[in-house]
């Protein structure tokens, strides 16, 4: 069958082909487009915090559950956003990290991380690990507990999630809790003719292989992919998974990143690390942005393995 054959009917918008001309040049229109549908704090849901990198500020939004009946602290999730590397904010979630917070009775820390092409890898990692030591420092009087925090992030959000994931294991300094990988975008190889992912039923909609191409290339900059820090570049290059905190992993079907994702989850289950994961039939790239029968089981089953993640802490 082919892919428009395949993709669900709740997920037929996405029929209509996209017009971005990924480039340099129209980076910054496509950037403006996008951002201007975000709203702003005076409407958002979120408290900025601002912590000081590499002489730059950089900004976390911080989304509380309501009141509470107790005074226990609470767990925590570091929420990185998608974009591919080179656009958004944590504007782009805010009525969903909102809802999440009070769903889940957590406090969600998003990071603003520094956007490739002019910060190239690895600043956006660096910023992020820079957060999740923030929330282990004594700076901040936020009540919550460190032995239950999980990173969790959407598309690029979700590569740079489990690349943090990888780097946080490594430098042993900030115990994970877990982490939770929505299509997370892990091989810079998919969408390129040396990628091992060749599968003609994936990536038509949504998201396609030239600005997955354009976006890599973006992040890597300069970077030669020449040395042990590839696998926080691409962390489907990852050679020892070892050690890394339980995962859970969503993707749809048709998403170009199915493949990646998939063998991703794989390769955990292969070297020990729990592992939860769901193929979702007949979706796209971003399939949960459209309602329906399939966004909600996906929400449903996120917020379910959130919840049993939160509750469960470091072992």
């Amino acid at each position: 069958m082919k892919p428009h054959e395949l993709l669900d009917p709740e997920f037929h918008s996405f029929l209509i082909p996209g017009t971005d001309q990924w480039s340099i040049e129209t980076l910054p229109t496509i950037r403006e487009r996008i951002h201007s549908t975000f709203g702003t704090q005076q409407n958002n849901s979120y408290e900025e915090r601002w912590i000081t990198v590499d002489e730059e500020r950089l900004r976390l939004c911080i989304y509380r559950p309501g009141a509470t009946s107790t005074t226990a602290l609470l767990p925590v999730i570091l929420y990185i956003h998608g974009g591919g590397f080179v656009l958004g904010r944590p504007e782009m979630a805010d009525a969903y990290l909102a809802a999440l917070a009070e769903e889940l009775k957590t406090l969600i820390v998003a990071v603003d991380y520094r956007l490739a092409p002019e910060y190239p890898f690895p600043l956006p990692l660096e910023d992020c690990y820079t957060a999740l030591g923030w929330l282990f420092g004594d700076d901040h009087d936020l009540g919550m507990d460190t032995r239950k925090i999980v990173i969790m992030g959407h598309s690029a959000g979700g590569g740079l999630a489990a690349a943090l994931g990888i780097l946080a294991r490594d430098k042993g300094q900030y115990p994970i809790a877990a982490q939770v990988l929505v299509y997370p975008m892990l091989d810079h190889r998919t969408g390129t003719s040396n990628s091992p992912h060749q599968n003609e039923s994936t990536g038509t909609f949504s998201w396609l292989p030239a600005p997955n191409r354009f976006c890599w290339n973006c992040l890597r900059g300069g970077y030669n992919l020449d040395d042990d820090r590839i696998g926080l570049f691409s962390p489907s290059m990852q050679r020892d998974l070892q050690g890394l905190p339980p995962s859970f992993i969503s993707v749809g079907s048709l998403d170009l990143f199915l493949e990646e994702d998939v063998e991703f989850a794989l390769r955990l289950s292969r070297a020990g690390v729990a592992v939860e994961l769901h193929v979702y039939p007949g979706a796209p790239h971003m399939f949960d942005q459209n309602p329906g029968r399939i966004t909600t089981q996906s929400s449903l089953d996120i917020v379910r393995a959130l919840n049993e993640f939160l509750k469960m802490g470091i072992v």
